[in-house]
C-alpha cells in the first residue's frame, strides 16, 4: 500500500479504487493483541496536483485476551477512515490529522496499524470459559461473582442484624 508521488501523477484518471490484503502479524509482538488475521483494507484515492485524499475501510480480526479471564476473545473489526496526505509542507497547515509525505512516498502501512491499535477495546470478555481454561475463578477466601450473586447475597457482617430485624417484625 505504497504510491510514490510519480505513479499517481502517471495515472489516466486522478482517483482510484484499491481492494488489498495485508499482513499485520507484527501488531501481535508489541500489544496486547495475540494474534491478527491478514486485514483487508479497501477504498478509494483521489489525488491532486499538491494532496491526495483517502477513504477506506479497514476489516480483519484479532484475539484479544478476555479482561477476567485471560482466555483467547475474538474480536472483529471494520474501521472506516478518511486520510488527507499533503505533498509539500506549508506554513498554514494546522491540522493534526493531515499527514506530509516524505521522500515522495505515500505509505498507507503505518496509517492502518495506528487505526487497529486504537480500535483495542479497553475491555473484551469471553461468552463462556471452561474450567481448565484461563485464570482461575476462585481461591482461598475469594471468588469471582456476577453482579446478580453479588445482590441476592448477603454481607456475613450484617447477619445478626437481620436476625434482629426478623424479630421486630414478628412482634
Amino acid at each position: 500500500m505504497k504510491w510514490t508521488i510519480h505513479q499517481l501523477n502517471q495515472m489516466p484518471k486522478k482517483d482510484f479504487e484499491f481492494d488489498e490484503t495485508v499482513d499485520l502479524s507484527e501488531l501481535s509482538q508489541s500489544s496486547e493483541i495475540r494474534s491478527i488475521s491478514p486485514v483487508r483494507v479497501k477504498g478509494r484515492a483521489e489525488f491532486r496536483s499538491k494532496q491526495a485524499a483517502f477513504d477506506f475501510t479497514i476489516s480483519g480480526e484479532m484475539i484479544l485476551p478476555c479482561s477476567r479471564t485471560l482466555v483467547d476473545v475474538r474480536y472483529p473489526f471494520s474501521i472506516s477512515t478518511k486520510e488527507l496526505f499533503i505533498f509539500h509542507k506549508t506554513e498554514e497547515l494546522e491540522d493534526e490529522d493531515v499527514h506530509i509525505v516524505e521522500d515522495d512516498l505515500i505509505d498507507l502501512t503505518p496509517v492502518v496499524k495506528e487505526e487497529i491499535l486504537l480500535e483495542i477495546p479497553m475491555q473484551i470478555f469471553c461468552e463462556s470459559v471452561q474450567k481448565e481454561e484461563g485464570a482461575p475463578q476462585e481461591g482461598k477466601d475469594w471468588q469471582v461473582i456476577t453482579e446478580d450473586d453479588r445482590k441476592d447475597r448477603i454481607d456475613p457482617r450484617l447477619a445478626g442484624l437481620e436476625k434482629l430485624l426478623k424479630q421486630d417484625d414478628e412482634s
